[in-house]
């Protein structure tokens, strides 16, 4: 689930693009650099789901440890970026089952939405069945998407070893060389780029082991995707130019497999590796909202009929309910927009804005709640404590620096979709529960 959640096939796909556009030939570099800090909250969500396994995650840490104020804008981030990435996540999805029914509409917006949309509400039916259901599935799209993207890259670089690269390989492209625009720029893309996988600890309720398995999954899935971002980063670089890589936005993958030597076939594939990628992270972003939302309300910082399970379903439906709602009226409202491109571009940089706020608050959580832990190892509250705070406090110097370089639209999704949880927030609601509900994990 924590790679499904990272989603290498989507990810890459959709993201590569934007990451070059920010950092250039830069871009393998920073999937290593910044990996660094997102290993940072890996590590904090592994101590405190090991403390405090709950489907809240990040919002019940942080509601414990610094109030709820900061508590619930943590968990309306997630809920917001989740709302957000229904446009980016369900695009990616439409284009590539356009490339196999009709090529020609791949660069329609209206066409991708209307199988968007399909798309949206199918994995919409599968989560409300159940989640014993969904990982069974999940866990056999990721074994193909994975095997599918390996071929891809080994035929990529076998291809390049044989006719030579567009752009010929420089260690220079893992160095510093950035401005302090373009750091923040790429920061912010790379944090796109791994987020997902704290999923599992959403999932702590639902899992044997919790304590051990959610936020071991969690960690170890960042380390497989770092793998495979940084072949396919290379990969693009080493057979397009710069220009070229940043126009395919839509699927890259597609177009690495076709350059690669596979043909048509070949690009076709890759494609079902990124719809099965797509499919995967959509249903991981809908497990955290409904999730969160489900927390949330059986908390009462929202409305409580959002905390509670369906005994035939054991999932938490009517948070589903809204998210179907919601997450529609999104995707068309997405569609009034010029291009894919531009829709993609702007959903990554809002999404990241909210994503550095979340991940940032639970680093320093962990610091806070670990700051003691000097007494039994000065190693492990480097690992712990340190770690994950120096991570946070880089997450939330990227966002606040990055926000001045955004445009509009950008700034309103990002900035203003946190601002509007002030209208829901409750200062009284009821005091949270000490321990989770029982029932939750029926």
């Amino acid at each position: 689930m924590g790679i499904a959640g990272s989603a290498p096939g989507y990810t890459i796909a959709v993201t590569t693009a934007a990451l070059i556009g920010a950092a250039g030939f830069m871009s393998p570099g920073s999937l290593i650099i910044f990996a660094v800090p997102m290993l940072g909250i890996a590590v904090a969500y592994k101590a405190l789901t090991k403390r405090m396994a709950h489907a809240g995650a990040a919002y019940e840490w942080t509601s414990r440890v610094f109030g709820r104020f900061f508590g619930f804008f943590s968990g309306w981030a997630l809920l917001v970026a989740s709302m957000v990435f229904m446009v980016t996540g369900s695009l990616p999805i439409a284009t590539s089952t356009l490339n196999f029914i009709a090529p020609a509409l791949t660069k329609s917006v209206l066409a991708t939405t209307s199988v968007a949309t399909i798309w949206f509400l199918l994995i919409a039916v599968v989560l409300i069945a159940g989640i014993k259901l969904t990982s069974k599935i999940q866990m056999i799209m990721s074994s193909i998407e994975l095997l599918i993207l390996a071929i891809v890259a080994i035929a990529a670089f076998v291809h390049i070893g044989l006719h030579g690269a567009v752009n010929p390989f420089s260690w220079s492209w893992f160095g510093f060389h950035y401005t302090a625009g373009g750091f923040a720029g790429a920061a912010l893309v790379v944090i796109f780029f791994y987020w997902g996988w704290d999923v599992t600890a959403n999932l702590a309720e639902e899992t044997k082991d919790a304590e051990i398995n959610a936020g071991n999954g969690g960690f170890g899935s960042v380390f497989v995707t770092i793998t495979y971002y940084v072949a396919f980063t290379l990969a693009a670089l080493l057979l397009f130019t710069t220009k070229a890589a940043e126009g395919y936005s839509d699927n890259i993958v597609y177009n690495i497999a076709i350059a690669s030597g596979l043909g048509r076939t070949g690009g076709l594939f890759a494609s079902i590796a990124v719809i099965l990628s797509s499919i995967a992270t959509l249903e991981t972003t809908m497990l955290q909202f409904s999730r969160t939302l489900f927390a949330m309300g059986r908390d009462g910082s929202l409305s409580r009929t959002f905390g509670v399970v369906d005994q035939r379903t054991e999932t938490p439906v009517r948070a589903m309910y809204l998210l179907i709602g919601v997450g529609l009226v999104v995707l068309w409202v997405s569609s009034l927009m010029p291009s894919i491109n531009a829709i993609i571009t702007d959903s990554v940089n809002a999404i990241a804005i909210q994503v550095a706020y979340y991940y940032g608050l639970a680093g320093l959580v962990a610091a806070w709640m670990l700051r003691d832990i000097y007494r039994e190892s000065v190693l492990r509250w480097i690992g712990l404590c340190l770690f994950p705070g120096a991570s946070a406090i880089f997450l939330f110097a990227m966002a606040l620096y990055a926000i001045t370089t955004f445009n509009l639209v950008t700034n309103l999704v990002g900035i203003g979709g946190l601002i509007v949880g002030i209208v829901f927030f409750r200062p009284k609601a009821t005091s949270l529960p000490s321990e989770p509900n029982p029932a939750a994990a029926q």
